[in-house]
């Protein structure tokens, strides 16, 4: 990535909190959340429930933003994928085996071509993931809701000694697994970005036959099929590379994490870049830049890993409390 916003117009360049999104700000006040209530989580991404021999665990999570590049374009098919794919790879980041989902969809108005593109959606995200739907809420809420607004939660099952450590070592060797684009997370930036100077139903430059709004709206990729080879190869951690971007490495303990062979990041991000002139490190801080999935192994084990997936080593872990990549610190 070039950093765009060293070329003499800082003033121009976007960031996420400029957007209203402030990252730091928003993690204050979920651990204000759960301070309030005395929730003390087992897991970075999931709530476990002691149940006897295994653990239920639970995770809940929406489209966010991504919602309005569908609305945009009137595209609905497939951010029901999207909501299943941000609640189940939280789930196999943890190292658990999602096996139920139900999902909550709140409108303004009844709209049966809305409804019949979410719920294809939903349909397709089940099927990838391997999933069944338990049910779901719609509401009708004109006085509260503009719009729509799609979440859902997931929930699932694991072996006592099946849970992820969640704490990677020094000497551990880091696995990347790409992402299929910008999945739903920064889209309030990458919305700004991309609108300054065009269309969403404008040509994306980097595609044939693809408009701007639908490369958005590329489908989140489901990491649900790690998950056996995660466990046969003795992964301590795991990181799903969402909200926070590269930082989220950092939630798989306090190491340095050394990306010096990163996967390539797509060409939306190269365009959201260039037309926010967003700095390469809040790039980083809000985005997955090609990257949706990491994993934390012993070195002996990441090769045979890689041979039985689509991973590719792209680090190691060191003493410290960084993310080292592309020529940035980030912390």
């Amino acid at each position: 990535m070039t950093n765009s916003a060293d070329d003499g117009n800082d003033s121009e360049g976007l960031t996420y909190a400029d957007t209203g999104v402030d990252i730091d700000a928003s993690e204050d006040a979920t651990a204000a959340l759960l301070e309030a209530f005395g929730s003390d989580l087992t897991t970075e991404y999931a709530g476990l429930l002691d149940i006897g021999d295994r653990y239920l665990a639970l995770a809940t999570d929406g489209v966010g933003t991504k919602l309005l590049v569908a609305e945009a374009i009137q595209d609905f098919s497939t951010i029901g994928i999207d909501c299943i794919a941000m609640n189940v790879n939280d789930l196999v980041a943890a190292g658990v085996e999602p096996v139920a989902f139900v999902d909550y969809l709140a409108i303004d108005e009844p709209d049966d071509d809305l409804t019949n593109q979410i719920g294809e959606g939903l349909a397709a995200g089940l099927e990838q993931a391997n999933l069944t739907l338990l049910g779901g809420e719609t509401a009708v809420m004109p006085d509260v809701i503009s719009g729509f607004d799609l979440a859902g939660t997931c929930a699932g099952l694991a072996g006592k000694d099946e849970i992820f450590d969640g704490e990677a070592a020094v000497g551990d060797t880091l696995v990347g697994f790409s992402s299929s684009g910008i999945h739903s997370n920064g889209l309030t930036l990458a919305r700004e970005a991309v609108t300054r100077e065009h269309e969403y139903t404008d040509p994306f430059p980097h595609a044939d036959k693809r408009s701007i709004g639908e490369e958005l709206l590329r489908p989140t990729r489901i990491y649900t099929d790690l998950l056996e080879p995660m466990h046969d190869h003795d992964v301590r951690a795991a990181a799903h590379v969402t909200g926070g971007g590269w930082t989220n490495l950092l939630r798989m303990g306090e190491n340095r994490y050394v990306i010096d062979d990163p996967l390539p990041a797509q060409p939306i991000f190269e365009f959201v870049q260039e037309e926010g002139s967003v700095s390469d490190e809040e790039m980083h801080r809000t985005f997955n830049m090609g990257t949706g999935f990491v994993v934390a192994l012993p070195e002996d084990r990441a090769e045979e890993l890689v041979a039985e997936t689509d991973g590719q080593v792209i680090g190691r872990v060191e003493e410290g409390g960084s993310v080292e990549i592309r020529g940035l610190s980030l912390s």
